[in-house]
């Protein structure tokens, strides 16, 4: 995860860099920057025309290019970037989509349930001709789609008796408005009354019914009361300029942003003296000043700050974003971050795309969890000024210099998505051969892996895993008995339970403690020379070459590790070193005898000061039914209980992880036993 964030990390930082050497090449060609200044008297009268479409003013009673001029200067300053952006969008000829809705449920949905945009719906009665013409209509959409106004149409041929409800009897044209200034509030649907159906008195109509809903401010003393005035609205975003309603985009904004900004437009047309607004910061006109609890922010003197709604969306966004906006962030850059995996992952092609399906799921899953709490969390009262700082740190962040790059970066490559795809997949494939490179110095096999061996290792695995349960979490290998005798597949398939055994690492069975039997007053001479460093190194070599065995077990699968507790449980009689007799058939077949009892085949007294405090004493191995001889390797479970240490070992192995006599998980603690020390003179039961 690390190296996937490391790389994406460094994919930005290469964006970053490409932007600012795009901008050298135009300068280097051009002599001018994207935050150059435009002056409007050198543009063409077609282009100014552009850029008040795009600023959402009407210039249809203009028809001089000098009042066309002045109301672009009335309305911002005019950059490069933004004249670039206006003439792209103009010669893009894309078509707009517009929604046809197929009834009262579906136009609910969309336009009266949607809280915080504008919706215009053409209703189309029935047997009759709509208001507006195919042509006039596909104009409309694309003039209203660039302030994010959504558009529709309504037969009344599809729900007569919901256009007789609303009294819809003749062809007219809907529009839907947020009625209150608060977030998700109620929506009115306004219809159109104008008598002359074109495009340009049906935008006035729209642009005159979203600026309604911003306060307007036309003397000082209101500006005044406003501007020292403290409510609910953290961030306010004044607007200052000599025009007759705010421009297009700034209505749209303000719909946009219900409840979490404030748009307010200052009327300074008849205003005689602008004292005030030398004291609050405003020197030219027009200007769209940020008001915060941190300060003031004039916007539009950094990269990328342009009058127009996408940027003054961005910039809104990242200066007063809603949860929303933050999830959409997340779930972007660990989309990024997962689809890295297909080119740090090497070997086969099939392999790639697996282990991208299997992260992307992950990443979006594990996304998911973690957002659910932090949205309860957010609910509660008590983290009210966590989020207020949360936001203060945010605003303090996004009115940086730094920030108006990024921001003016987003904007460039969302415009450009072949080129923001382009370097991508460049960068993941630089990733790839400098991971291939890196792991053939290591000499890692899975480079060379092909689509077919994958799949066969795959296959493999996924067959170990099914039919070796236990020993595929081995670090040994483990040879299948499956090929040399078929029965053995049948028989495990008779026993359904068998497959859902629980997968435990035989690990724990070396921490287990071993021993070896003795009794009192017997010692061989060879024992008394050699000392009782040497019985422990023997008992070391015996124990590792009992765990060094454990292949052999396993390979005699048919005999022991396949024995369940109501079949026959065989003991080799050599590996145990107490055997002198042949093994019984069932560790249960002798219960009359009792576990504690110590009758050996001489009469003599076990040394117990050399068994393990927490032991039950016994001189039996209810594996293999034979007595505890003289200097054989015992082994304790963890509930006390004692055996020989390969007929133990052989039982644990074979999968049946509890003991033979209480059924006590092998693996698990349990509390020691508080026994006496036995007595010579007990007489067994």
């Amino acid at each position: 995860m690390w190296l996937k964030l490391f790389f994406l990390l460094l994919y930005f930082l290469v964006l970053f860099v490409l932007a600012r050497f795009f901008e050298a090449i135009v300068w280097y060609e051009t002599g001018i920057f994207a935050t150059q200044l435009v002056d409007p008297v050198a543009l063409s009268f077609k282009k100014l025309k552009t850029i008040l479409e795009c600023r959402g003013l009407g210039y249809s009673g203009l028809p001089e290019k000098k009042d066309v001029r002045e109301l672009v200067e009335k309305s911002g300053d005019l950059m490069e970037g933004e004249l670039y952006s206006a003439l792209k969008e103009e010669e893009a000829s894309e078509s707009v989509s517009s929604t046809n809705f197929s009834g009262e449920m579906h136009f609910y949905e969309l336009v009266e349930d949607t809280k915080d945009g504008i919706w215009l719906v053409q209703v189309i009665a029935n047997d009759r001709s709509p208001l507006v013409g195919k042509i006039h209509w596909e104009k409309m959409v694309k003039k209203v789609s660039r302030f994010g106004i959504r558009t529709g149409t309504f037969n009344c041929s599809s729900d007569p008796r919901y256009c007789r409800r609303r009294g819809w009897v003749r062809s007219t044209l809907i529009m839907s408005v947020p009625q209150t200034s608060t977030s998700k509030g109620k929506v009115m649907l306004k219809e159109y009354s104008g008598r002359k159906i074109e495009v340009e008195h049906i935008f006035k109509w729209i642009t005159a019914h979203a600026a309604s809903r911003i306060k307007t401010i036309y003397n000082a003393e209101r500006l005044k009361e406003e501007w020292n005035k403290s409510d609910q609205y953290w961030v306010k975003i004044y607007l200052f300029a000599n025009l007759d309603q705010p421009p297009a985009f700034f209505s749209a904004l303000s719909i946009k942003f219900t409840g979490r900004v404030e748009f307010i437009f200052v009327n300074v047309e008849n205003w005689d003296n602008k004292s005030y607004m030398t004291d609050i910061g405003v020197y030219n006109m027009p200007s769209y000043i940020l008001r915060t609890p941190e300060g003031i922010y004039r916007y539009g003197n950094h990269t990328g700050e342009f009058i127009s709604l996408q940027a003054m969306d961005s910039f809104l966004r990242s200066v007063q974003p809603e949860v929303n906006d933050l999830f959409v962030l997340s779930l972007v850059l660990v989309n990024l971050m997962a689809w890295m995996d297909l080119f740090i992952t090497q070997g086969a092609t099939i392999k790639r795309f697996v282990v991208l399906i299997s992260t992307l799921g992950t990443y979006n899953s594990l996304l998911i969890i973690s957002w659910l709490p932090v949205l309860g969390f957010l609910q509660l009262p008590y983290l009210d000024s966590f989020y207020e700082y949360s936001l203060k740190l945010l605003r303090y962040s996004n009115t940086t210099t730094l920030a108006s790059w990024v921001r003016a970066d987003w904007m460039f490559y969302s415009s450009h998505p072949a080129l923001f795809l382009s370097t991508y997949l460049g960068h993941g494939l630089l990733v790839d051969y400098f991971e291939k490179k890196r792991r053939r110095n290591n000499n890692n096999d899975e480079v060379n892996a092909n689509n077919l061996e994958w799949l066969s290792s795959l296959w493999d695995w996924y067959t170990s895993y099914l039919f070796h349960p236990i020993a595929s979490f081995q670090n040994f290998p483990v040879e299948s008995d499956w090929d040399e005798d078929p029965d053995l597949f049948l028989e495990r398939l008779a026993f359904p339970d068998l497959w859902l055994h629980p997968l435990i690492p035989t690990d724990y069975i070396k921490n287990l403690p071993v021993w070896r039997f003795k009794c009192l007053g017997v010692q061989s001479e060879e024992e008394m020379l050699e000392g009782p460093q040497d019985i422990e190194n023997d008992s070391d070599s015996e124990s590792t070459d009992t765990f060094s065995s454990e292949k052999e077990v396993f390979e005699d699968k048919r005999n022991v590790v396949h024995n369940s507790p109501g079949r026959a449980s065989h003991c080799d009689p050599e590996a145990c070193s107490c055997a002198n007799k042949y093994c019984q058939t069932s560790p249960y077949a002798r219960r009359g005898r009792s576990y504690g009892s110590y009758s050996t085949n001489e009469d003599m007294e076990p040394d117990w000061s050399t068994w393990p405090a927490d032991m039950l004493h016994c001189t039996e191995c209810v594996v293999c039914l034979e007595n505890f001889e003289n200097g054989c390797l015992l082994m304790g479970l963890p509930c006390g209980h004692v055996f020989h240490q390969n007929c133990i070992v052989m039982w644990l192995a074979g999968g049946r992880h509890c003991c033979p006599v209480c059924r006590w998980p092998s693996y698990k603690k349990k509390q020691p036993y508080a026994h006496h020390q036995p007595l010579s003179n007990d007489v067994p039961s």
